[in-house]
């Protein structure tokens, strides 16, 4: 894409030094040159990069941001065009965007939320803890399902070892979540719902993640297991009404680059959102079926460089 003083456009897919030359989403850099604009993958934390090379900066596989959530946010808000755009960034790593949906109307996991400045001691955190049903606790900044864990109240040692995540956690300074585990995803996993400028373009089903407790490595985030699906009815409106409050919160008019309504399935078979990913999530194009996401995307982005 050139412009008319001659020069070539750029996009910068940002990205990080675990997966410096991006996850899944290579295919754009070519489908980008293919409309005439350079593209290239760009570590976001590169102190030697120079954000206003790029005429937009397209948030991709920055999957190691959650320790340094306010880094991250802050890098966001420099950059000069940046999508999705900061706003939406910082409204998004944080979970308590579920509430915002809750309350709305949504249908979401319910929620226990702990709170690091309140200084809740061991017994504190063991009385907020589900007395029947698998669990899971997971820090409200998290990436990937990086330090979540699974654990059954039961067992004296798992509810003891879930108390330990969730003080250590706290302790770190990290607000937490407790979650039922919702045991649809054992059987059916999570359903995926990938939309691009505001269109469903495709589905694809996830396999459950967490079988124990949190894992303590330097893994930036865990592999996930996925095969195309297609959503019902029931799923499309649920993400569909998730969406429109998200934009509604954040006063947008305009479709948001990309989004994920990530849904599980209570017991009665209503679809609830367990996460809503517009900050950088897989899109899984090779799940797609055909090219018209990669195009989509492609075009998408090009549209935001007019």
């Amino acid at each position: 894409m050139t412009t008319t003083n001659g020069t070539t456009r750029r996009v910068g897919l940002a990205t990080c030094a675990a997966l410096p030359d991006l996850d899944d989403d290579r295919p754009v850099i070519g489908a980008l040159v293919e409309r005439g604009v350079d593209a290239e993958p760009v570590v976001w934390d590169d102190p030697d990069v120079d954000w206003s090379a790029y005429d937009l900066v397209v948030v991709r596989s920055t999957w190691d941001y959650s320790p340094r959530r306010d880094e991250f946010v802050a890098w966001a808000r420099s950059v000069p065009a940046i999508a999705n755009p900061a706003d939406v960034i910082a409204w998004n790593t944080d979970k308590g965007y579920l509430r915002v949906l809750e309350t709305a109307g949504v249908p979401v996991i319910p929620t226990i939320w702990l709170d690091p400045a309140r200084h809740l001691s061991k017994r504190a955190v063991h009385t907020r803890m589900p007395a029947f049903g698998d669990f899971v606790v997971k820090p409200v900044v998290s990436a990937g399902a990086k330090d979540a864990g699974r654990y059954q109240p039961v067992s004296a040692q798992s509810r003891a070892l879930a108390i330990q995540h969730a003080v250590g956690l706290l302790d770190g300074g990290r607000a937490v979540m407790i979650q039922p585990y919702m045991t649809s995803v054992d059987t059916a996993g999570e359903t995926c719902l990938v939309y691009i400028d505001g269109t469903l373009r495709h589905a694809v089903r996830k396999s459950a993640l967490l079988t124990g407790p949190s894992r303590d490595d330097d893994a930036p985030f865990l592999r996930e297991q996925m095969e195309p699906a297609r959503a019902t009815d029931a799923q499309v409106e649920v993400a569909t009404r998730a969406l429109e409050v998200a934009a509604a919160d954040l006063g947008r008019t305009d479709p948001f680059l990309y989004a994920r309504v990530d849904l599980v399935t209570r017991d009665d078979g209503t679809p609830v959102v367990i996460e809503l990913e517009l900050t950088e999530p897989s899109l899984w194009l090779q799940h797609a079926g055909d090219a018209g996401t990669l195009d989509a995307f492609a075009d998408a982005i090009v549209d935001r460089l007019a």
